[in-house]
């Protein structure tokens, strides 16, 4: 298909593309000009299928799929999700939100009962930043109207989740964003005690038990606990960002689970909907909760809680539980981090940073940005999706599914001692590695 423009600028198209020339032309056109040039970075490839931890494009090239931020826990089409949203997309997907419905509820009820202690009440939203939204909104309605987030987070880009995200680059189009927010360095819970001691009683935290977007940067042994001591103490409210962590991606339900934490309100998205819809959600304390209950139409959307997308949250949730994706996540990740550890340290001495991670949320930090970037380049030329970390942009982000067979971890592995020889190759300046 070829797309043009008359004199008066108006833009005429041809039949429905199916080529990739075709896609990418409609992205310039209608989409991104700057998505479309990242598309040409990794070969203009059109993904049209997914399945398990694969992905297949339009010529027929499958990819084992260890990015899509976090999403695939389950991997793509989990046949139980699938099944679920199909029943209810050929019975009632879409509510008035005025009668009763029962997937809404039962969704709630299968949520709150895999949620850490005292996290009973749920509001569903679609993205991650809609729950982020939620998160602060309650907090402001309990007098907290001091937000604090640390440096390196990462919470969305709608403008109170944008207020909390930590980097200039997507802040400054945007501002003036929300007043008195304050970016604490992620770790330090001195530094955290000096801020809430010098604002009782008016504080939000909002904190993450991984920085995923920065770099898959984990905190100081206990730190979370800390940073919930310091809250109560001074009579805060804490928000735990849990939309890439939670759902099993540490290898525990939640990252709240690691140090028992119990924060107000919990916010969970990405996995949730089992990588077959989008779904987020809220969880929180009765008391914190209480603004809602007074009135229901005080924090409304309209697809919030739609029966399609609560369908597949109560699949995803019996997926991880009866499969065991939580132990699994654990064990794969036990056997991938130090094969990924000891490829990096051999193939790229000088040029990798750091390696660390936590269940299936794994980061290897290059020496400078433009080095990562080559990296996700040459594991996709090998047949591997990994993701750049938005907070962190040294940092190569591995996020595989739990569904991962021996067969596909060792493909990893072998792709990935493949692009770090390929990377050193392409830049001979580079100091080699390997044998």
């Amino acid at each position: 298909m070829t797309i043009t423009s008359d004199p008066s600028g108006t833009t005429t198209a041809g039949p429905a593309p199916d080529t990739e020339a075709d896609i990418l032309a409609l992205y310039r056109a209608r989409l991104s000009k700057g998505r479309a040039t990242l598309a040409e970075l990794f070969g203009s490839h059109m993904e049209v299928a997914s399945a398990g931890a694969w992905l297949t494009t339009s010529d027929g090239e499958q990819f084992l799929n260890c990015g899509g931020y976090g999403v695939f826990i389950m991997g793509a089409r989990h046949p139980r999700v699938v099944e679920a949203v199909q029943h209810q997309l050929h019975t009632h997907p879409v509510a008035t939100r005025i009668l009763l419905e029962p997937t809404v509820a039962r969704a709630a009820e299968a949520l709150a009962a895999v949620a850490p202690r005292g996290l009973e009440r749920v509001h569903f939203a679609l993205s991650g930043t809609e729950a982020v939204e939620t998160g602060l909104k309650l907090a402001r309605a309990h007098g907290r109207t001091r937000i604090v987030s640390m440096l390196g987070g990462y919470h969305g880009k709608t403008m109170g989740a944008l207020s909390a995200t930590a980097k200039a680059v997507y802040q400054n189009p945007f501002r003036p964003l929300l007043p008195d927010v304050v970016h604490l360095p992620y770790g330090d819970a001195e530094a955290l005690r000096t801020e809430l001691a010098a604002h009782p009683g008016e504080v939000c935290v909002i904190v993450e038990p991984v920085q995923g977007e920065g770099g898959v940067v984990l905190p100081p042994k206990g730190y979370l606990k800390q940073v919930e001591e310091l809250v109560r103490e001074y009579e805060g409210f804490l928000v735990l960002d849990e939309v890439q962590t939670g759902m099993g991606r540490l290898g525990e339900w939640w990252g709240a689970d690691i140090d028992d934490v119990r924060p107000d309100v919990m916010l969970v998205g990405k996995a949730l909907g089992g990588g077959v819809v989008p779904v987020s959600a809220a969880i929180a304390t009765k008391e914190a909760f209480r603004p809602f209950d007074k009135d229901p139409y005080v924090h409304t959307g309209t697809f919030s809680g739609q029966p399609l997308l609560m369908a597949a949250v109560q699949a995803a949730i019996q997926v991880v539980q009866e499969e065991r994706l939580v132990t699994r996540a654990t064990d794969i990740g036990a056997r991938l981090l130090p094969e990924i550890t000891a490829i990096a340290r051999r193939n790229l001495p000088g040029l990798v940073t750091d390696v660390r991670g936590r269940g299936l949320l794994i980061g290897v930090e290059l020496a400078e940005p433009g080095l990562a970037g080559e990296l996700l380049i040459e594991l996709f030329n090998h047949g591997v999706v990994a993701n750049h970390s938005m907070n962190g942009s040294a940092v190569v982000r591995f996020t595989p599914p739990a569904v991962l067979t021996e067969v596909d971890e060792r493909f990893l592995l072998d792709a990935f001692d493949k692009a770090t020889r390929d990377l050193v190759r392409m830049a001979p300046t580079m100091p080699e590695g390997g044998s």
